[in-house]
């Protein structure tokens, strides 16, 4: 039986991946322009959003987990890597730690790194709804 906290993962997740696929999509030209959502959010956003998803991708892999569910130790390994890449530009803008932080170094490539760490958080959000229940 699905639980509130099940429909909320996948809703969740619906929303991250979105957020993830439609500005990777408009990058290809596909799609209208209100689809990139890099035009009007700054990058600290992005990175805060990034760093939530993940933690609340963490919580929800801790419960796959304590169901005995094979893909929660999969899903928390994905879940502490978009963790780590979400809270270091955030640490950098606070002024903890150094520039590397800041992710400066990847260049434009930063905008794809973001979409598919929305993507992977959204995708695995998505199937937390499933396997939080087996």
């Amino acid at each position: 039986m699905m639980e509130a906290k099940d429909i909320i993962s996948f809703i969740a997740g619906a929303l991250l991946f979105a957020l993830g696929i439609l500005p990777l999509l408009q990058s290809f030209g596909i799609g209208p322009g209100w689809f990139n959502v890099w035009g009007f959010l700054p990058v600290t956003i992005i990175s805060w959003i990034v760093a939530v998803g993940a933690l609340y991708l963490v919580i929800d892999s801790v419960i796959e987990i304590t169901n005995s569910s094979a893909i929660g130790f999969i899903s928390i390994i994905v879940a502490f890597i978009c963790l780590l890449i979400g809270i270091l530009p955030v640490l950098h803008n606070f002024g903890i730690g150094p520039e590397f932080f800041a992710l400066g170094f990847l260049g434009s490539f930063t905008k794809y790194l973001y979409n598919v760490v929305f993507m992977a958080e959204g995708l695995f959000l998505m199937l937390a709804m499933i396997f939080m229940e087996m």
